[in-house]
């Protein structure tokens, strides 16, 4: 019973000091954290792209993979901003198995923190200086932001967090866009809720200090499908779903920037992967026919990595997902190519 001390943590500064960011990589997240911002305000009708491995579990595959979508951001970049994923934290619903590259550096060794953390920032660090793209992660844990905040350019906030203070108020003091997912009961208001919060100025304890924030005006929804209580996923990307988050939001007047990302795998999907090119086109179609949806929707989140579905822990198929099942490469290219002639 109670806790174990194992050792002290490395601090984000230490961390800092050991992974600095180059020249480069701070002049790229400049320019890339601007394009992004201006696609939330209105300013730009760029649509954006969240891409990438349902975990970031090996960091060859992942820098490998996450080369790829860099060539391909090359050519749609008129377009589509791309940003790639790379979830170093994997929520898992009972508390068993692999919760990510941050516990667990080698998915098969006993976890390690103090090494998950260098090899988070070392990650993050080489996508930025080897491909020019700032990535995505998912906040599970708040105190960790300040371990990466000068390196992300995207921010979510899953459905299991999304009701959680402290995410709520750490959001508040980001300056990068942060997508509050719907819960899993599908609830929207929930989800809008925390967008309330995370715009709003607030004054709490992080990290052994009291702080004040300004609030987040880039805080928005994230429409991830829901499940019921017999466990049935119940999707929420449909045209009348949009119609419905756009006529709530317009109940919202306090909230800044109207936005939302339709994530296209969970329960939208039903954990079925594949489905994901379909969802897309569909959320596509809706954008095209209703202008007002087509303000709203700023983006699409997709699930994918090198090899298409998923495979065990110590199976060692390369840039196969060790969690959720994703789209291949190849449809994955494909994909991308087709949303760029569809904006």
């Amino acid at each position: 019973m109670g806790f174990h001390y194992v050792r002290n943590i490395i601090t984000p500064e230490e961390l800092k000091c050991q992974f600095p960011m180059t020249d480069f990589g701070k002049q790229i997240k400049k320019e890339r954290d601007e394009r992004i911002k201006d696609v939330f305000t209105g300013n730009s009708d760029k649509f954006i792209v969240i891409v990438g491995p349902c975990s970031a579990d090996n960091e060859d595959a992942v820098l490998d993979y996450i080369s790829r979508l860099a060539k391909v951001s090359e050519k749609v970049s008129d377009k589509l901003i791309i940003i790639p994923r790379i979830y170093t934290n994997k929520p898992r619903t009972t508390g068993e198995g692999y919760k990510g590259i941050i516990h667990q550096p080698d998915p098969e060794a006993e976890p390690d923190l103090h090494e998950g953390l260098l090899a988070v920032r070392k990650l993050h660090l080489r996508a930025i200086n080897e491909t020019g793209l700032t990535a995505a992660d998912e906040m599970l844990y708040p105190e960790n932001w300040a371990y990466l905040d000068d390196m992300l350019s995207y921010v979510a906030v899953g459905a299991r967090s999304v009701e959680d203070q402290q995410h709520r108020l750490t959001i508040s003091g980001l300056d990068v866009p942060a997508g509050m997912k719907n819960p899993t009961s599908g609830d929207l208001s929930v989800m809008l809720n925390s967008c309330i919060a995370a715009q709003a100025q607030h004054t709490f304890i992080y990290r052994t200090y009291e702080v004040n924030t300004d609030g987040n005006p880039l805080a928005h929804t994230i429409l991830r499908g829901a499940v019921n209580k017999h466990g049935q996923s119940i999707p929420n990307y449909h045209y009348e779903d949009l119609v419905r988050l756009l006529n709530m939001y317009n109940e919202k007047p306090q909230l800044l920037n109207p936005a939302t990302i339709v994530d296209a795998n969970h329960a939208n999907s039903n954990k079925l992967y594949s489905e994901q090119p379909r969802i897309v086109k569909e959320v596509l179609h809706s954008r095209k026919v209703n202008p007002d949806i087509a303000k709203l929707v700023k983006g699409v989140m997709i699930e994918s990595y090198i090899e298409p579905g998923s495979q065990k822990v110590g199976e060692h198929i390369y840039g196969k997902s060790i969690t959720d099942a994703c789209l291949g490469w190849n449809e994955t290219e494909r994909l991308l190519y087709t949303i760029a002639d569809n904006i």
